[in-house]
């Protein structure tokens, strides 16, 4: 089974986002916990929790994929960018509550030239001080296309860091098709292949969602630009091999192709169709 659906936006509450993604014909949606460039988080209403998390079990919706902010950054050199990002981690966390047994996936961030070791180190031990034993949410790492001094390019860079992980069992990855393209995986022409060697490394039980995106650049280009299923470099029978792809079934896709609401209306039906 497909559960496909795209990032919406938590403006107008969070059952209004459920209701959304049932307009747009999809079971799974995206929302960003706070600015996606930082700053404060919209407060949560626990009425408007539960009124989201009743309509999730009626509408028999897949897992959603909170996704953190995009500034934090928890190896950066500064200490107090790590410390900010730390303290955007930790509330995320505790929101994430609300809302039981679902996702929550953030960008590793970038070493800012301390190396990818310091980086691996710094990015597990915040999330060793964070995670706690009975909470009920798993943090995904995202898979990056490696811009710069970004942390997440290759496989063995996500296995480094969930193997310092004290709490494994709350940690998993979230695989961005673009990224993975972009950090030279060729799962156009190999994506068994890639798959075989995600699950040598870190095992497939691990992947737990896909931002599905196709890439305007070619295959390790470590550039990150997204493109509308079917218009890029990956292409359209590539991405649909993707989502029929039976190690990859019944996990959350999320759109993240440069649309408007009409093109994610769009593709959420052909990606449905198929």
């Amino acid at each position: 089974m497909i559960y496909i659906g795209c990032h919406l936006s938590v403006t107008n509450g969070y059952e209004a986002m459920g209701r959304t993604m049932c307009e747009f014909g999809g079971n799974t949606f995206s929302y960003f916990t706070r600015n996606p460039r930082g700053g404060r988080s919209k407060d949560i209403i626990p009425e408007d929790a539960s009124a989201l998390n009743n309509l999730l079990a009626e509408q028999h919706f897949g897992k959603l994929v909170a996704h953190g902010s995009y500034t934090m950054n928890l190896c950066a050199a500064k200490e107090s960018t790590r410390l900010n990002g730390l303290d955007m981690l930790e509330q995320d966390i505790q929101r994430m509550e609300f809302f039981p047994h679902q996702y929550y996936n953030f960008h590793p961030g970038a070493h800012t030239g301390q190396g990818a070791e310091k980086g691996i180190e710094l990015i597990a031990q915040a999330l060793n001080s964070v995670l706690f034993p009975e909470m009920r949410t798993t943090v995904l790492l995202e898979t990056m296309a490696g811009k710069g001094t970004e942390m997440g390019r290759s496989f063995e860079e996500l296995k480094a860091i969930i193997d310092r992980v004290e709490l494994k069992d709350k940690v998993g990855v979230c695989f961005d098709t673009c990224h993975v393209w972009d950090a030279g995986y060729d799962i156009a022409n190999d994506l068994d292949g890639v798959l075989h060697h995600f699950d040598d490394v870190i095992g497939l039980d691990r992947l737990r969602a896909v931002h599905f995106n196709d890439s305007k650049n070619p295959c390790g280009s470590h550039k990150d630009r997204h493109e509308k299923l079917g218009q890029g470099c990956i292409g359209m029978e590539a991405m649909k091999r993707i989502a029929l792809h039976p190690a990859l079934q019944n996990k959350p896709f999320i759109l993240e192709t440069p649309n408007d609401d009409a093109g994610y209306i769009a593709e959420i039906g052909m990606v449905k169709g198929w």
